[in-house]
């Protein structure tokens, strides 16, 4: 091997406007760059109790099991569905993406009997359609996305606790996408786990994802309990259901893990731990409320914009995210040829779509530390020159006077 030929890594600035991840903010690179500690030094378990309590924070609960999965938001998913759906278990996905898909998937692996509605790409569910789908299958679980960026939509959520609790249904939500953007209010909806991502709304890099866990879920959890023979104790009780067919998605470990016991189970990833905490006080310093209304500011400025230029928004907008749009790639042009353009002469991302709206739709995130006005106007400058340059003509510099016309509305200059 001829080690000169690896050099540095060194990646290409990128803008990256896409559906995320996001440019990370700096502060929290910084954090992740800090010295390793020991798993069990006093300071590390100490920053793992402070991770708890932000992320109570960010979630919106007072819930005591909130704390991190190590893995992309996907393991956060499968952690929350290995540790509850027993093989059997009737579940029910309420699917309006590609991400309701991927619930079905991981469900399905879970052995679950999985039960779905649908609605087209582009729309969401009323509380109402989801109750009756519920009467019907009489699932154990609801399994929900908050917001799915393959489609840019936003499902309600605040109706739906009070029905699964009526019912005797526990209720999950992916909020991977929308978490730190748009409001998510897990005690007062009554959600009883919900799992979310780094790399969107919470300003960081994939790699953790934080999940936050009722004291009804965790019960359900409990009778699944299999400590690991070689750390087990004659004092450790084993759980009376079907054991979790994971060990590293074992919720049962993974509590004892982050809780007083500190019962060994993996060692914890350190460096994204602190970039973790990093984002979550970055959030809450900013203010919960404050950093929603940002995002819906700065997606609303993009939204104007791109209308200004005479493109068609896709989906239900009444029902949008406030940190992802969808766009109608025009008549006549070759969506992947705007992305290349954008990516190699301007060093800005946005994003493709997958499935049935593959090809015909951009999508255009204004999230994390990319929700601010020079990322918007930059963006907009681009998307505007690159469509000129390839025949779509735009009235020349409307889709920017319309941003200027939503911040000046809105007191923002910066």
């Amino acid at each position: 091997m001829d080690i000169s030929t690896f050099s540095q890594i060194n990646p290409p600035p990128r803008l990256l406007m896409g559906p995320g991840p996001i440019n990370a903010d700096p502060r929290v690179l910084r954090a992740m760059s800090s010295q390793l500690v020991g798993q069990y030094d006093p300071a590390m378990t100490d920053y793992m109790n402070q991770v708890m309590a932000l992320y109570r924070g960010v979630f919106n609960t007072q819930n005591t099991w909130t704390l991190l999965i190590d893995g992309t938001s996907r393991a956060g998913i499968e952690s929350i569905l290995v540790s509850t759906i027993r093989p059997g278990d009737k579940v029910l996905v309420p699917v309006f993406g590609r991400f309701g898909h991927l619930l079905c998937e991981v469900a399905r692996r879970c052995r679950a009997e999985v039960h779905t509605i649908e609605v087209p790409w582009g729309e969401v569910f009323s509380a109402d359609q989801i109750e009756d789908a519920i009467k019907k299958v009489k699932p154990r679980l609801l399994l929900t996305v908050q917001g799915d960026t393959s489609t840019t939509m936003l499902q309600p959520l605040a109706q739906l606790g009070e029905i699964c609790h009526r019912h005797g249904v526990l209720l999950y939500t992916d909020a991977t996408a929308s978490l730190a953007g748009n409001r998510l209010d897990t005690d007062a909806w009554g959600i009883d786990a919900v799992s979310a991502g780094m790399q969107k709304c919470l300003c960081g890099p994939s790699g953790t994802s934080p999940i936050t866990l009722s004291d009804r879920i965790v019960d359900v959890i409990r009778k699944r309990k299999c400590i690991e023979e070689g750390i087990r104790t004659a004092q450790h009780q084993q759980g009376d259901e079907e054991m979790i067919y994971s060990n590293y998605f074992d919720l049962g470990m993974i509590l004892d893990y982050w809780g007083p016991e500190r019962l060994n189970h993996h060692t914890e990833a350190t460096s994204a731990l602190y970039g973790a905490y990093e984002a979550a006080r970055l959030i809450l310093e900013e203010g919960l409320e404050a950093g929603i209304a940002r995002h819906k500011l700065h997606g609303d400025a993009m939204l104007k914009g791109v209308q200004a230029m005479g493109l068609e928004l896709f989906g239900d907008i009444k029902n949008k995210m406030n940190n992802v749009l969808g766009v109608y790639i025009p008549q006549g042009v070759v969506g992947d040829e705007i992305r290349h353009l954008m990516l190699h002469d301007f060093g800005i991302e946005i994003g493709t779509s997958f499935g049935p709206l593959h090809g015909k739709v951009w999508r255009i995130g204004t999230m994390g530390y990319n929700a601010r006005k020079s990322c918007v106007m930059q963006t907009l400058s681009a998307l505007e020159a690159v469509l000129n340059h390839v025949g779509f003509t735009t009235v020349q510099g409307a889709g920017l006077q319309a941003a200027w016309d939503h911040y000046q509305a809105a007191g923002t200059h910066a």
